[in-house]
């Protein structure tokens, strides 16, 4: 029998704040949260509406899927808002997350190079596509070998949705506790999906200086 759980409700109350200023807040982001509303009311609920109902003017800057954890910046005004968005989109900001897999690599480090696009016949999948997909990449390397089981930091260079669930299924290694791409022996080995935002660096668009906010993962 799988012991994966599906938690219906995050926790209450806002999360935990990392860094508050008056143009932006970083938070750690719990599981099993949502990023912003879904489709439906039964998903309104999410981190971007308990931080607006606190923080005047709190708006989504990037997204960790509902069942990732760590890391992730908002913005409390258009300005900064657009300045952040454009770091993002121009790749300048450094992402760092942890994630436990199923098995052993080979190798203590590598590149997953593998284009993606939405599977429409399995939605809310992603797939490998190197034809239709866009192009996507993900550095990684090994942090701790432990039997049947591996951490690994991963490095982002796209921000691709699923991307990194998506690349570690293809390259052999599901993260464990991942109901929606790992087999299910994989997704019986946590009680939660193993991947963890634990590192973000930008460049604060009110000070110009380089910031850099860190969350150990809690798996």
């Amino acid at each position: 029998m799988s012991t994966h759980q599906t938690h219906p409700t995050p926790p209450s109350g806002l999360p935990q704040v990392l860094h508050a200023d008056e143009w932006l807040i970083v938070f750690r982001k719990p599981v099993p949260m949502l990023s912003v509303p879904g489709i439906g009311p039964e998903k309104a609920d999410c981190l971007v509406s308990r931080a607006a109902a606190v923080y005047s003017g709190a708006r989504i800057v990037h997204r960790l899927d509902r069942d990732t954890s760590g890391v992730i910046v908002l913005a409390r005004d258009a300005a900064t808002h657009r300045a952040l968005s454009i770091q993002f989109q121009d790749r300048l900001v450094t992402k760092h997350y942890e994630a436990i897999v199923a098995g052993q690599p080979i190798d203590d480090e590598g590149l997953i190079d593998a284009a993606i696009r939405k599977d429409l016949e399995n939605k809310p999948r992603q797939c490998v596509d190197p034809v239709e997909g866009k192009p996507s990449q993900t550095a990684w390397r090994v942090l701790e070998r432990l039997g049947d089981r591996t951490r690994l930091e991963l490095r982002p260079r796209t921000g691709r949705s699923h991307q990194l669930r998506l690349h570690l299924k293809h390259m052999g290694h599901p993260i464990l506790g991942d109901d929606l791409y790992a087999p299910p022996e994989a997704i019986a080995m946590a009680t939660r999906l193993c991947l963890h935002a634990t590192l973000l660096t930008f460049t604060h668009p009110a000070t110009n200086e380089s910031m850099t906010v860190t969350d150990p993962a809690p798996f």
